[in-house]
C-alpha cells in the first residue's frame, strides 16, 4: 500500500508539472482545484446519494442508461457523478442527468476519508474499471453498498498476478461484480470471488437509447438524397488511406467521413483527394445545393451516433492503431460493420466478425471485396444487417438486471 500512495502522489505532482505544457494535464489540475469546498458547497446532509463513477466519455456512456433509469424509477436519490478524465468530464459537466458532477480527486487515504464525508453515499457505482484501493478500502469500512457493472477481467490483468494482493483485496469492496461474460466470472471463481453476476453488457442498453433517439438531420437527409449512403466513424489516417480508395473507386455511393480528431490537414487531404467532389459539414447551410458531391466530412462532434441512421454500410475506425472505437452505434442500426485489423480486445466485434455482420480488413483489397457483394446483392445486404441489428437486441437488458440486483423492490 505505501508503493501504492507514494505512486498516487507522485502522479498527481507529474500532472501538475505537466500542466504548463499539455491542455488536458492543465483541465486535470484545475478541474481539481478547491474540489472539496465546492463538493461541501453543493451537497446537503439530508441528500440520498448514489454516487456513479466513471473513468472517461467511453465509460460514461455505458453507465449513462443505469443514471437514467435510477432516476426514473427511485427519483427519491440524487445522483453524484464523478469523473477521471478530462476528456469526460469536459464534455458531460453540464449532463443534465445527474444532480452532482465533479472531477474525482487523486486516491489518498486522507481524500478518500474527505469525500466520503462530504458525499455520504448510500449506494456506489463503479463502471468497467477504475479500482482505487483507497476509495474502495474506505467504503467497505463504512459498509457503504458498493458494486461494479459491466466489468471484465482478463488472465494478464493485474488480480490474477503473484503481487496482485492488494488489488484482490479491493476486489472484497464489491457486494456484486457484474460482468460481460462467462470469461471474467469463471476467472474471478478462480481466486475465491462467488459474488459475481454475468449480466452483460450496458452499451447494448445504451445503444438502443440512441437509435430511438436519432436526431432528424434534415442536412444528411438532403445530401442522402434519394441514393445509399456509406458512413465511416472515427477514423484515422490509415482508415482514410483505404477508405479514398473506395470513395473514388465507387462514384455512385455517396459516403460520410467522421475523423477522430479535427486535423486539418487530414480533413485538407480528403477534400482534395475526392475526386467526386467533397463539402465539410460545417461550411453547409439549409440553403446548400450538394449536387453531385459524393463526400461529406463531418468536421463536428455529437451527431454521429445519429448519422448512422441514414447509413446503409457502415465502416469504424482506429483497427490501425491501439484498437478500433464504438461498433455498437452502428449495430443498433442493423449496419454490415468493417474495421481494422486490431479488433481482438473488443467482445462485440469479435461476435460481430464470428456471426457474419462485421469483417476485419488489412488494406484497400480487402474492404472492395467486403463491400462489393454487400452493393450489389440486396438479398445479402438485408441478410447481413438483420444479423447486425439481431445482435444488439439479444443482449439487451443489462441495466434491468443490474438495478433489480441492486435495489431490489424496496425504496
Amino acid at each position: 500500500m505505501w508503493l501504492y500512495n507514494i505512486g498516487i502522489v507522485i502522479y498527481t505532482k507529474c500532472i501538475g508539472l505537466a500542466a504548463a505544457w499539455y491542455p488536458k494535464a492543465r483541465l486535470w489540475r484545475d478541474g481539481r482545484r478547491d474540489l472539496f469546498e465546492r463538493m461541501a458547497a453543493a451537497v446537503r446532509p439530508e441528500d440520498r446519494i448514489v454516487w456513479v463513477h466513471v473513468a472517461s466519455l467511453g465509460e460514461f456512456e455505458q453507465g449513462r442508461p443505469i443514471i437514467e433509469k435510477i432516476r426514473e424509477l427511485h427519483p427519491e436519490y440524487k445522483i453524484f457523478l464523478t469523473f477521471f478524465s478530462p476528456s469526460g468530464y469536459e464534455i458531460r459537466k453540464n449532463y443534465a442527468g445527474a444532480d452532482y458532477i465533479f472531477y474525482l480527486p487523486a486516491d489518498t487515504p486522507s481524500n478518500a476519508r474527505r469525500f466520503l464525508d462530504i458525499v455520504h453515499p448510500e449506494i456506489a457505482i463503479f463502471v468497467k474499471y477504475e479500482f482505487w484501493i483507497n476509495l474502495l478500502t474506505e467504503l467497505r469500512l463504512r459498509k457503504i453498498r458498493t458494486y461494479i457493472v459491466s466489468s471484465i477481467f482478463r488472465r494478464n490483468s493485474v488480480f490474477f498476478r503473484f503481487y496482485g494482493s492488494i488489488w484482490r483485496r479491493a476486489l472484497k469492496s464489491f457486494d456484486t461484480i457484474f460482468v460481460q461474460n462467462g470469461e471474467s466470472a469463471k476467472l474471478l471463481a478462480e481466486i475465491g470471488f462467488g459474488n459475481v453476476v454475468v449480466a452483460g453488457d450496458s452499451r447494448f442498453d445504451r445503444v438502443a437509447q440512441i437509435a430511438a433517439q436519432a436526431k432528424k438531420i434534415d442536412l444528411i437527409d438532403r445530401f442522402r438524397g434519394s441514393g445509399r449512403l456509406f458512413v465511416a466513424g472515427s477514423t484515422w489516417e490509415p482508415d482514410e488511406d483505404i477508405l479514398l480508395q473506395l470513395i473514388n473507386d465507387n462514384p455512385s455511393v455517396k459516403f460520410i467521413i467522421a475523423p477522430h480528431e479535427m486535423d486539418e490537414k487530414r480533413i485538407e487531404r480528403i477534400l482534395a483527394e475526392t475526386k467526386g467532389g467533397a463539402l465539410r459539414y460545417t461550411c453547409c447551410t439549409p440553403l446548400t445545393s450538394f449536387g453531385s458531391k459524393q463526400v461529406l466530412v463531418l468536421d463536428t462532434v455529437g451527431l454521429l451516433s445519429s448519422v448512422y441512421g441514414y447509413a446503409t454500410w457502415a465502416y469504424i475506425g482506429g483497427g490501425f492503431g491501439v484498437g478500433i472505437h464504438n461498433t455498437l452505434e452502428a449495430a443498433t442500426f442493423g449496419l454490415p460493420i468493417a474495421f481494422g485489423p486490431n479488433y481482438q480486445k473488443f467482445k462485440e466485434a469479435r461476435d460481430l466478425v464470428t456471426l457474419g455482420a462485421a469483417s476485419s480488413v488489412i488494406d484497400y483489397k480487402q474492404l472492395s471485396r467486403w463491400f462489393a457483394p454487400l452493393r450489389d446483392n440486396e438479398v445479402f445486404l438485408r441478410k447481413v444487417s438483420r444479423i447486425s441489428k439481431d445482435y444488439t437486441v439479444k443482449n439487451q437488458g443489462a441495466t434491468d438486471l443490474f438495478l433489480k440486483t441492486i435495489f431490489g423492490g424496496a425504496k
